[in-house]
């Protein structure tokens, strides 16, 4: 391994247990610094992974609920005992959040929870809560309905 390949991979390793410290609202922030999901991998409750992806293309943070030795047959996304999906609600929604810019800006369509109420996104480029910008949002339902 290169010298200078060696150093980024350290680099990125100190930024990871430095972001494991992070509050939840933070580590959403920066779902890419957290490592993927392993089978077989010892982890503990607490640290932050990721696993596929969320609704707007990000890479899905979970949170681990409880100390355990991963398998294949536990992946994050079939297991809530053990990993806890984060920008979620109960419904599996993903929780508004607010963008860094266009790049991760709402879609049309795209639906979200917004205090209690499930917000359809009516435009592309969705960077306003609905409160902030209400005529860019219609409401999809009341989070506690089916």
């Amino acid at each position: 391994m290169s010298d200078r390949r060696l150093r980024a991979e350290q680099l990125r390793r100190a930024l990871q247990l430095f972001a494991a410290a992070l509050p939840e609202e933070q580590a959403l922030e920066i779902p890419t610094l957290f490592p993927a999901y392993q089978a077989g991998r010892t982890y503990a409750a607490g640290e932050y992974l990721t696993w596929g992806t969320n609704a707007v293309g990000d890479p899905q943070l979970y949170r681990v609920a409880q100390s355990h030795t991963s398998a294949p047959q536990w992946s994050p996304d079939s297991n809530p005992a053990l990993y806890t999906a984060l920008g979620l609600d109960s419904q599996g929604y993903p929780i508004w959040s607010q963008p860094a810019g266009t790049h991760d800006a709402y879609r049309q369509g795209d639906i979200v929870r917004y205090n209690d109420t499930l917000y359809r996104s009516l435009l592309d480029g969705n960077v306003w809560s609905p409160e902030a910008y209400p005529e860019g949002w219609e409401v999809y339902r009341h989070a506690e309905q089916p």
